[in-house]
């Protein structure tokens, strides 16, 4: 691998490694990642460069319930580093994973996650106005007793299933992001950005500290993808395209689309805020700073989607 070789953003969402009618074990998020990764090795064959990056969403969620239900016999945790726990752990998987998937293909390349911290603003808005979903989801009535029992704030993400939201600082900054490059250069698969990357913000005196929130993953691939200068960016969701109309009559499925229209597409509201809206955003931003191609797909679909066969596909131009 070398610079020469074009380089692949690969961004696997957490409810496509725990979707939302499972009750997300470790041995079926194993079994997602693995079918996730047949897709990854055909970007092995075609010797692109490649950096994976991951959501967190149920799994966060599922974490910080965890720490709240035991804090009368167990210290809690904050938000922070609970995000660096999912960091570690899905990383984890995808790594031992894509090793063993490389091993039965005679594929000599290296795997590694990084730890990766990803700057903030420390007076984001976002702090006070909490809009990332995380966890599982809830009835009305039981969200309300949630909210009651913990002081959780919930939104209504679909019809009728509500979640608990946390905030989602924009990120604007990634750490180490050079050395993640030459590594990815250098031939290595990096694993990095987890969860979007673990909030950090500068103190009046020029040190780190971590912030309670979760930063959205798609927004931090692209930011990851402006770093590494990659040219496609693979966005792995729950959905096999996005939709114009969404869960209405009219629905209808996008196959290809220009910058410039999902741009209208989304100052018009076609897209849901929590779900489908920041993966437009990232795509857009992604597209202005190097990018030549976005996929968004299912995990059921991406090995399609490499082929143009399937997904959304973005480009500055659409289908000219």
């Amino acid at each position: 691998m070398s610079r020469q070789n074009p380089t692949v953003i690969i961004a696997l969402g957490g409810n496509a490694i725990s979707p939302k009618n499972e009750a997300g074990t470790i041995k079926q998020q194993f079994e997602h990642i693995r079918d996730s990764l047949k897709s990854v090795m055909s970007f092995v064959k075609k010797r692109y460069n490649i950096c994976i990056t991951h959501g967190n969403g149920p799994q966060v969620g599922a974490e910080l319930l965890k720490t709240e239900m035991t804090e009368s016999v167990i210290p809690p945790l904050p938000l922070g580093l609970l995000v660096a726990n999912t960091q570690g752990a899905i990383g984890y998987m995808i790594q031992q994973s894509l090793q063993n998937a490389l091993y039965s293909e005679d594929a000599e390349r290296e795997v590694v996650t990084f730890i990766s911290q990803m700057k903030v603003d420390g007076d984001d808005p976002a702090i006070d106005d909490p809009n990332k979903f995380i966890g599982k989801r809830y009835s009305p009535e039981d969200a309300e007793e949630m909210s009651t029992k913990y002081g959780w704030k919930l939104k209504e993400q679909e019809p009728g299933e509500w979640r608990r939201v946390v905030p989602s600082p924009t990120p604007l900054y990634i750490f180490n992001g050079r050395s993640i490059k030459h590594l990815v250069e250098f031939g290595t698969i990096v694993i990095a950005g987890g969860g979007g990357g673990i909030p950090a913000y500068n103190k009046p005196d020029g040190t780190l500290d971590g912030l309670d929130g979760v930063i959205d993953k798609d927004m931090s691939a692209a930011l990851l993808g402006r770093v590494l200068k990659a040219e496609e960016l693979f966005i792995v969701t729950d959905v096999d395209n996005i939709y114009l109309n969404f869960n209405t009559p009219e629905q209808k499925d996008i196959t290809n689309a220009s910058k410039e229209e999902i741009e209208m597409w989304l100052e018009n509201g076609e897209f849901g805020e929590g779900s489908m809206a920041p993966k437009i955003r990232a795509a857009i931003y992604f597209l202005q700073y190097h990018g030549q191609k976005v996929v968004i797909t299912s995990l059921e679909k991406i090995e399609d989607a490499i082929n143009d066969k399937a997904g959304t596909i973005i480009t500055n131009k659409g289908n000219e």
